[in-house]
């Protein structure tokens, strides 16, 4: 078949960030056996080295420049507000709108050049006109709810602009219901999410396809290193990783000192804004920053913390982490999607939500060297069983082809 993969966010090299990972990976599958036409932006940071590397792993690749966001200050985010509300369609969504991609997909549907369409992430939905869905087999991958992400953030107290967002809540619930009406099929990381989307279209064709691991570059650890380091990992521009390092850092990591004055935290991912940096000035902390191997932290690492407070969907640094060998504590949201802790199964992560729980979770495994062995064990046996990147990617062409 031949298929077009549509990605705002240029999903090369794989390591950048969670949105590049599952969709290099998946058309790295669905290359083996189809056509495949990748359609991307590239910002300033993006080099002619990695456009020209990626051009390797697909048949074609039509890139157009991102433009910069030049609504910054008080009265362009009221201008993009303001559209927002006119048109139905949020700011992000309308910055990665190009006329001229437009115009090159309006023409090659209408050539029928294409068998099949991806949005690789649901902004990308903005360039799948409803028509379409007589012409052309579309899916949307959505990476998790912007309207489910943006009410957890309300419910659970982490909104750092808080009337903006109880403004934007209903605006993202009438969005999300529109644009889940245009497609052919839809996909989600997890159940949760599933059962979100199937309220706004009840007889969607929904797939749950979780994420997965290169192992490659998350091998499990040789040794268990003792010691009382802690790490957490993410790319910290991103809004749930910000508050969830500023939470490990300025809550949870303070209560385990007082039991263990040695220990350290590492802060470990790309792009880290000034309220991350400014973490690394507290006794003990590490921001590091981007980093060349981002499993040489968690091999290091006594214990791996992701205390997320909001954002949905299967976490990359979970896996990834569970993958490396290091036992994890995560809060619901972190461990979400994933049969960690259950009755009778091998505990594979530790749950944790409060403060008194991440302390209660770490001095155990600070002091019991065979229970973190075993929780390793078990969860790198889980991932390897449930969360390669081979089983997304058979589940993802599947979905492809229904139309086929």
């Amino acid at each position: 078949m031949k298929v077009l993969m549509l990605s705002s966010t240029f999903p090369s090299p794989p390591t950048r960030g969670g949105t590049q990972v599952r969709t290099f990976n998946l058309l790295k599958y669905l290359r083996q056996s189809h056509h495949v036409t990748l359609l991307t932006l590239q910002t300033p940071e993006v080099t002619d080295a990695e456009i020209a590397a990626l051009q390797q792993s697909v048949d074609e690749l039509v890139v157009f420049s991102r433009p910069p966001d030049r609504t910054a200050g008080t009265m362009g985010k009221l201008a993009r507000w303001a559209e927002f509300v006119g048109t139905g369609t949020p700011p992000n969504v309308h910055l990665i709108h190009l006329p001229s991609a437009q115009n090159w997909l309006d023409q090659a549907v209408g050539n029928g050049k294409f068998d099949v369409i991806t949005c690789e992430h649901c902004v990308n939905e903005v360039y799948v006109r409803p028509q379409w869905l007589s012409q052309v087999r579309t899916i949307v991958n959505i990476h998790s709810s912007v309207y489910g992400t943006c009410k957890n953030l309300l419910a659970t107290g982490t909104s750092e602009h808080l009337w903006r967002d109880r403004l934007n809540l209903p605006l993202l619930y009438r969005y999300e219901h529109r644009y889940c009406q245009k497609f052919s099929g839809i996909v989600v990381t997890t159940a949760e999410d599933a059962q979100q989307i199937r309220r706004f279209n009840p007889d969607a064709e929904i797939a749950v396809i979780p994420n997965g691991v290169d192992f490659s570059h998350f091998p499990y650890r040789t040794q268990d290193p003792g010691g009382h380091r802690l790490v957490f990992i993410g790319a910290m521009d991103n809004v749930a990783n910000i508050d969830a390092a500023r939470f490990l850092s300025l809550e949870i990591f303070p209560a385990i000192q007082q039991r263990y004055p040695d220990t350290t935290l590492e802060l470990v991912g790309s792009r880290p804004v000034p309220d991350v940096k400014a973490l690394g000035e507290i006794p003990g902390i590490t921001v590091t920053g981007q980093v060349p191997s981002m499993a040489d932290y968690l091999h290091r690492a006594t214990v791996c913390l992701i205390p997320m407070r909001t954002g949905f969907g299967i976490k990359n640094k979970t896996l990834e982490a569970m993958a490396a060998g290091v036992p994890v504590v995560g809060s619901d949201r972190g461990l979400e999607g994933l049969a960690v802790d259950q009755t009778n199964e091998p505990l594979r992560a530790w749950r944790a939500n409060q403060v008194g729980e991440y302390v209660e979770a770490v001095d155990r495994l600070f002091q019991e060297p065979e229970l973190r062995i075993k929780i390793s064990q078990a969860a790198r046996q889980f991932v390897e069983q449930n969360y390669t990147w081979e089983s997304a990617g058979r589940q993802y062409e599947k979905m492809v082809m229904q139309g086929g």
